[in-house]
């Protein structure tokens, strides 16, 4: 058993979110850095019902291997702030809508952290989570040519889906284009 362990790829990003009504989102999260071949961990890590843990988990971080963590969170966003106080390496934001402010609420939380206490927040919902993986990915990317390489293939594949869309749209015309078909 022990032999197996030792053969396991060590995840280099950690997500975490304070609870498990936050998985939809940032499971997006996970999907791009799977796509980019990034080893990962996905956990739910509460600063409010478990801040013990949580403060155990990003002091502990570094010295397991993870070199990015991103982190999810709603309403009072604690979560995202409180593991950047709490750890040396790079914590990436994504404010999640809740069902009052839109994720406005959790979006300002993680803007206004006190300097010494660096966050870096992405967005809110989907396009945030996607966009911190992918920052993920870049700042890993600047001691992995390979990953590099990957992220370029990733930008490639999004150019050419607009350009096929774009003509898909010239081709049958503003009044008749279905961006669903």
């Amino acid at each position: 058993m022990a032999a197996e362990n030792s053969l396991e790829i060590k995840p280099q990003v950690g997500i975490i979110m304070g609870s498990k009504s936050d998985f939809e989102v940032m499971k997006n999260a996970a999907e791009v850095l799977e796509r980019l071949q990034v080893p990962l961990e996905v956990r739910i890590v509460s600063a409010h019902r478990t801040p013990h843990w949580m403060m155990e988990y990003a002091e502990e971080a570094e010295a397991r291997g993870i070199k990015v963590v991103i982190a999810g969170a709603g309403g009072s966003a604690h979560l995202p702030g409180m593991t950047a106080s709490e750890t040396s390496i790079p914590v990436l934001g994504v404010a999640i809508k809740g069902s009052i402010l839109d994720g406005l609420d959790a979006l300002y939380s993680m803007v206004r952290m006190p300097e010494g206490a660096p966050l870096a927040t992405l967005g809110i919902d989907v396009a945030g989570a996607k966009n911190a993986a992918l920052f993920a990915a870049r700042i890993l990317s600047l001691n992995d040519p390979s990953l590099a390489r990957r992220l370029s293939g990733y930008k490639d594949v999004m150019r050419a889906t607009v350009r096929y869309d774009d003509g898909r749209l010239q081709e049958v015309g503003w009044q008749k284009y279905d961006p669903k078909g």
